[in-house]
């Protein structure tokens, strides 16, 4: 595909160079900044200065003044002309002899130096010597296989080395020792300072023109076979893709990212980038392709012109014009070493951006997502192209000049629905990566905001996720969209994020109530419970409790039971208004007394008595509509009993007599058994309920955490309810004897004895009484064990005594007190246990002791 890469200019006429005289034909050039030098065949070299100017328009054109022109006297053509700058020295090959002449009035240098037997030759222009001012020459030998290498300086020259090469070179190229070289058959690589030679690749000089040149620092450019341009390193391996070029080509040049070739017909342009070709301009009778420090000059026999390279960003702009991304792309990757760092970097980006837009136009998302990344796209640049998406307040100016031509989305997608819906289902998923990265910075707010349009409009279920979580969306806009997409419950969530409670329960409230329509949530009731419960604005909570409690109290009750933990401990919303609350509502009124009692375990009577009212009045209550204990009653029955059984704080007489004349008879037993009226509560449970298990259980509970005579004392009383005297029922005797062997170890045998009926036989109570004894004589050996462990431990103590005492301990003159550092007078004295003495005064001082004790490193409390 075509690139307009570069511009054909005329830079010499030729009248200008040959007025009338046909005969004269150019045969070479050279071009050394303004200074352009021609050779002719009639032996003239001409020197003219070359002047661009540029139009208004931006439209290149070139002036040529001759400045004067040589005749070097020989009658033989001019066959190359080399310029060295440094040495304002222009090499003239003629005759088979490379004379130097000065650039500026093209006289020979007086010493007459010059370089013979040179059939062709080049410049190394990455030398070797590090001198500025010679230049280094590679000639072809008149000399059969043969490259001389030469120094020349100002005024003279000096050879340096002479290489034989396997074969008669054609054409040579120089970088550092290396010698890219044409020989008959093949190129080779040579090192003339080694002699080290690689073969390329074969290549028949005979029917083709070979091309080598230099085009990097250890890198050339050839000829080779089939039409291909073939790159070469100094290490015979080749790093780039060869390009496509004509079989007859008579020259090439370079000028990066380009490389242009010449035929009979055709000025060719190929991408060393990409390997395409890019541009053909039609050339006839050229026979001459050079590239001057950047500038490429094509000459025929009679003129001279130049190919002027448009500017880069110009062509990358023409390729994504056309649409042409990838070679856009790899045109401005290229472009980075012609351009500065900086100037670069904002030119790369914008045409990120631009390929990243005509990607997206093409639905190409994946693509186009990864250029807006790499392009550091302002993200606002996308968002602007969806109507109505930024917020109003939005500052944001589209870039200029603009990096699409799309007006809007509408446009863009000519109004297929369809595609309209796959842009914004990109931009949503875009929008979602970049929003907290750094891409977001400064643009957060308007990221969001059109987030949640797009949410809202696509009904996507992302739009809770967003509102729940950290977001910078706008109120204003927000709420106006979402209102008018119905979309009451997420209005809710915004309003809330934006600290505005009120609103939001308001606009729930009315969703519930059926005032407004929004399906969002099935359980929103449940939901604005849960949002209550943790609302700290005690003032909503009040508002909305007698709404909440009405629709259901069981759940309602909730926005009570279940606040915080460090709430409910601060007493924040007072616990007795809470009641008095839901004094209309019995169930929520139960269920949170049974969390103040049952979940907080606060100690006060008054929650506690009023729970089991609360219990007993609704038992009776059931009972008294019902004749059958429904699974109401028996829950209720169990929860009763429970506190009552757990629970210390209630008031108990209150509760029995509440409880008198009912059918309670377990509810009464647990009270007198909290009253420590055991035989009340055990007649009650044997004769009134009969219910033996629950009689042995009662002993259980209401000896817990007390010592082993109160268990007992409490089985005995059980056992004496079994056998009161006249009490005839078997039921009755069989029980005792079941407790009795069940519980043998809760009895004492020998009162158990004096008061069973000695009709019964031994048989009978035969597991009570191997019970009995296994309980006496473990009893006993537990006494012996432990008297055992006793005696030993006195007998160390013994031990341990006598240790202490049976060291001696010698008294003399130089010893002194402990406490008051005098010597000792007679010999009575405390010792220590450290082993400190002190006089016996001095030790009945508790103070002057505890001082000596205090600052002794070892002492104990015993003396």
């Amino acid at each position: 595909m075509s690139v307009k890469a570069f511009k054909l200019v005329s830079a010499v006429e030729r009248e200008m160079l040959m007025g009338d005289k046909n005969y004269i034909n150019i045969e070479c050039i050279e071009c050394c900044g303004k200074n352009l030098y021609i050779g002719t065949n009639d032996c003239f070299i001409y020197h003219f200065l070359l002047d661009e100017k540029v139009s208004t328009a931006g439209k290149i054109s070139f002036a040529a003044t001759k400045q004067l022109h040589k005749y070097l006297g020989l009658k033989k053509p001019v066959s190359e002309l080399k310029a060295a700058s440094a040495l304002t020295r222009l090499l003239v090959l003629c005759d088979n002899t490379i004379t130097l002449v000065n650039m500026i009035n093209l006289e020979p240098v007086p010493t007459g130096a010059r370089i013979k037997g040179a059939v062709t030759f080049t410049l190394n222009e990455n030398p070797v010597s590090g001198d500025p001012f010679c230049v280094e020459v590679c000639i072809i030998s008149v000399k059969r296989r043969t490259i001389q290498m030469f120094m020349v300086f100002e005024d003279r020259v000096q050879i340096v080395k002479e290489v034989f090469t396997p074969e008669q070179p054609c054409a040579v190229a120089v970088d550092g020792y290396y010698l890219c070289l044409a020989l008959t058959t093949q190129y080779i690589i040579l090192n003339y300072n080694t002699g080290v030679s690689q073969d390329l690749f074969p290549y028949c000089s005979d029917e083709k023109r070979p091309i080598v040149k230099r085009i990097g620092r250890q890198e050339f450019l050839l000829a080779g076979p089939g039409g291909l341009g073939m790159f070469a390193t100094v290490d015979g391996i080749s790093q780039r893709a060869p390009v496509h070029w004509s079989e007859n080509v008579i020259g090439a040049a370079l000028c990066f990212p380009y490389v242009v070739a010449l035929d009979e017909e055709f000025i060719t342009v190929h991408s060393m980038l990409d390997q395409q070709q890019k541009q053909t301009l039609p050339f006839k009778e050229g026979h001459i392709l050079q590239d001057f420090e950047g500038k490429v000059i094509v000459a025929t026999n009679k003129g001279v012109y130049i190919l002027v390279p448009l500017p880069l960003e110009k062509q990358i702009q023409d390729l994504l014009a056309g649409h042409r991304v990838e070679e856009a792309l790899v045109l401005a990757k290229g472009a980075r070493r012609n351009i500065p760092k900086e100037k670069f970097q904002v030119m790369y980006k914008r045409i990120l951006q631009q390929a990243g837009f005509i990607q997206f136009a093409q639905l190409q998302f994946l693509e186009a997502k990864e250029l807006f990344r790499s392009g550091q796209l302002d993200v606002r640049e996308l968002i602007s192209l969806y109507p109505f998406l930024l917020p109003t307040s939005s500052s944001f100016i589209r870039s200029h000049p603009p990096l699409h031509e799309y007006a809007d989305l509408n446009q863009l997608t000519q109004g297929d629905q369809e595609k309209m819906t796959k842009c914004k289902r990109f931009l949503m998923s875009y929008l979602n990566e970049v929003r907290s990265t750094e891409v977001a910075n400064g643009y957060k707010e308007d990221i969001d905001t059109a987030l949640l349009k797009l949410y809202a409009e696509a009904n996507h279920e992302s739009l809770l996720d967003l509102l729940v979580s950290e977001n910078f969306c706008l109120l204003t806009d927000s709420a106006a969209w979402l209102e008018k997409h119905k979309k009451y419950f997420a209005l809710g969530l915004l309003y809330h994020y934006n600290g505005q409670d009120a609103a939001a329960l308001q606009l729930w409230v009315k969703i519930v109530d059926g005032d407004i329509q929004d399906s969002t949530r099935s359980d929103l009731y449940e939901y604005i419970v849960d949002f209550l419960t943790f609302c700290s604005d005690q003032d909503l909570v009040w508002k909305y409790s007698e709404w909440i409690l009405e629709k259901n109290e069981e759940i309602g009750v909730q926005i009570f039971t279940k606040r915080p933990l460090e709430e409910q401990e601060k007493n924040n919303i007072n616990p007795d208004d809470i009641i008095s609350c839901l004094n209309k509502y019995p169930k929520a009124r139960v269920k949170y007394l049974e969390h103040l009692v049952l979940e907080r375990k606060i100690q006060k009577e008054k929650y506690h008595t009023h729970l089991a009212v609360l219990y007993l009045e609704a038992i009776l209550h059931l009972k008294s509509v019902t004749t059958d204990n429904c699974t109401e009653t028996t829950e209720l029955l169990l929860k009763l009993r429970s506190l009552l059984q757990k629970s210390d704080l209630y008031r108990i007489r209150f509760i029995l007599d509440k409880i008198q004349g009912t059918d309670l008879h377990m509810e009464s037993a647990i009270l007198y058994g909290k009253l420590e009226e055991h035989e009340k509560a055990l007649h009650i449970l044997v004769h009134e309920l009969k219910d033996f298990h629950a009689a042995e259980e009662y002993c259980m509970w209401n000896s817990e955490n007390r010592d082993v005579q109160y268990r007992r004392r409490l089985f005995h009383m059980l056992l004496s309810v079994y056998l009161t005297p006249g009490a005839s029922d078997c039921a009755l005797v069989v029980a005792a004897v079941d407790l009795l062997n069940n519980h043998a170890g809760e009895f004492d045998a020998g009162l158990v004895l004096q008061v069973v009926p000695d009709s019964w036989s031994v048989q009978l109570l035969s597991p009570f009484l191997a019970g009995a004894v296994r309980q006496s004589i473990h009893t006993k050996r537990m006494t012996q064990v432990a008297l055992g462990l006793a005696q030993a431990e006195n007998l160390i103590y013994k031990h341990e005594k006598v240790k202490q005492k049976g060291a001696p301990i010698l008294l003399s003159d130089k010893k002194v007190c402990q406490v008051c550092q005098n010597p000792f007078c007679e010999p009575v004295f405390v010792r220590y246990p450290n082993g400190s003495v002190a006089h016996t005064h001095c030790a009945a001082n508790k103070h002057l002791h505890s001082n000596v004790t205090h600052h002794s490193p070892s002492s104990s409390n015993q003396t």
